[in-house]
């Protein structure tokens, strides 16, 4: 691409909710010149939109340990954690919330000056801190937000590639704006943090935002990814009325971004319920209704299918002072017309949480020189095959953190060389075209054929041209990322996490007790490799 402006930084940040934030407050702090991009509001990302609150032992709930909370997180994940990596990353949650404390971010209080705390699925304790009741996410992108107001933001610019030097060295980013004007910023560093791919799928909890273009972006870089086809899917999102249908409830949920209903709303004593009234949790889970996100979602969808049902339902109506508690929820549920004090919740699962993406160590470096990556676009192994509740927030706060010093203790390692060109020619499909794809055969409940169906529609829609808008540039890593996963998804003949395959519904810890490796071969198509995370 043609580049009409450049400018110089030591440091860009690609994405500005609380990894990108964290990594650019502190490596300004250290003093780099540090440069944020961002393709809308400088707040409009995902971590926003984060109910529950942050996971984390702080000490002063008995009984409660940081080896608990690792152990809870294991267990989520499934068998592939990075036991390492989850020790490391939980053990700094305590000081990685203290900085964000101060730095403005307020939690709610509880009794006898500590902060309140919540339990949601998969922990054994109640070791979540909240803010707003539910509105977790907003207040630290608030604080975040109001503590980079020094920073240079170039709102409304998506990140096109990154610009290397002869060796594969990271130089610099090559962005649009948003009016299309193509410009580079040169820096020996560049940190990808970007979010997830929740829009590969026709219903999700995330923001328009969350393409992948971090993911995608990494992998024509050299990077490799992990863990694609660990897809979390939500239990519990608000199932309202198609737009189109007559009834509230229609025999179709609405497309989109859909209203999330926090698992905290669980935690605090709201159980699932059939269209008879009949709690189905039970015996399905020693936890019950606070199983684990993907035993929940899961069962959530056989009984859909057993009983012919469009959703299930949460009662909630015994919980006390519901919209002081969960206002966001209670405001979601007012506007579909549902009281959520007198009637039961309508909720479907829908496409939540990416637990893998571009490898990299605990201090957010790539496989590529001068390339990092934190929060959820980054596969630290901390999550595995399925992520525990409120722990992104918590590692995008310290792998945000890390990364940041990382770019600090290893700017001598890096110079400035001849810049190359990316190639801008990719594979490009419709947006709808993969969304109906993933959503028919990569959502809960995959088999080998369709999963094959699947990659053929979008190779059979897939062309090979030029982005030039933030529109092409994001269907373009729709398509990257939908068949990446894709093909982890087809490679992974076991169910294992919130990887549910219906033609292989038994866990092969014999064979498949590997993290599946994903990266590009010479023409640009993805394929999988494997590596042993797991003794």
């Amino acid at each position: 691409m043609s580049t009409g402006w450049d400018a110089a930084a030591d440091l860009v940040v690609v994405g500005s909710g609380v990894a990108g934030l964290t990594a650019a407050l502190d490596a300004s702090a250290a003093g780099l010149r540090v440069v944020v991009v961002t393709k809308d509001a400088v707040d409009s990302g995902s971590t926003r939109w984060a109910q529950g609150g942050v996971a984390v032992v702080v000490g002063d709930i008995p009984g409660d340990t940081v080896a608990a909370h690792v152990a809870d997180t294991l267990t989520a994940g499934a068998g592939l954690c990075d036991p390492d990596a989850v020790a490391s990353i939980l053990r700094d949650g305590p000081a990685a919330v203290v900085r964000l404390r101060a730095r403005g971010a307020v939690f709610d209080p509880g009794p006898g000056g500590r902060l309140a705390r919540t339990r949601e699925g998969g922990h054994s304790a109640f070791r979540v801190v909240h803010a707003g009741g539910d509105a977790t996410g907003a207040e630290v992108e608030r604080a975040l937000v109001a503590a980079a107001g020094g920073l240079a933001v170039l709102t409304g610019h998506v990140a096109v590639d990154a610009v290397r030097d002869v060796r594969g060295h990271v130089t610099g980013l090559a962005v649009l704006d948003d009016a299309g004007n193509p410009g580079v910023l040169r820096a020996p560093a560049v940190l990808l943090a970007t979010g997830g791919y929740g829009q590969l799928y026709s219903s999700t909890t995330n923001p328009e935002t969350s393409t992948g273009d971090g993911i995608a972006l990494a992998l024509r870089a050299g990077a490799t990814a992990a863990d694609l086809e660990f897809v979390q899917f939500h239990p519990t999102v608000l199932y309202v009325e198609d737009p189109l249908a007559g009834s509230r409830i229609s025999a179709a949920p609405a497309i989109g971004q859909r209203p999330l209903v926090t698992e905290a709303v669980r935690g605090e004593g709201a159980v699932l319920l059939d269209r008879a009234g009949t709690r189905f949790m039970e015996g399905v889970h020693p936890l019950a209704d606070l199983a684990p996100r993907d035993v929940v979602a899961a069962a959530i969808t056989r009984r859909m299918i057993e009983t012919g049902a469009d959703c299930m339902y949460l009662d909630a109506r015994t919980l006390g002072d519901f919209a002081r508690r969960f206002p966001t929820v209670f405001a979601a549920c007012r506007a579909a017309g549902i009281d959520p004090v007198r009637e039961p919740i309508p909720v479907t699962p829908a496409a939540h949480y990416s637990c893998g993406g571009v490898v990299t160590d605990v201090h957010g470096r790539t496989r590529v020189p001068g390339l990092y990556a934190a929060g959820e676009v980054a596969r630290t192994g901390l999550h595995g095959a399925n992520r525990l509740a409120s722990n992104s927030l918590l590692e995008g706060l310290v792998v945000g953190a890390r990364a940041a010093a990382a770019v600090v203790a290893d700017r001598p390692a890096f110079r400035d060389g001849a810049a190359l060109a990316p190639s801008p020619a990719v594979p490009l499909a419709p947006r709808a075209v993969v969304q109906r794809a993933m959503t028919g055969a990569a959502s809960i409940g995959r088999d080998g054929p369709g999963l094959a169906g699947a990659s053929d529609a979008i190779e059979a829609a897939t062309t090979v041209g030029v982005p030039v808008d933030r529109a092409g540039i994001e269907d373009a890593a729709l398509t990257l990322l939908g068949r990446a996963v894709l093909a982890a998804a087809g490679e992974r003949t076991e169910s294992r996490g919130c990887h549910l395959r219906t033609d292989f519904p038994d866990r092969d810890d014999v064979w498949q007790r590997r993290s599946l490796e994903i990266a590009l071969d010479a023409t640009g198509r993805p394929v999988v490799q494997t590596k042993e995370y797991v003794a």
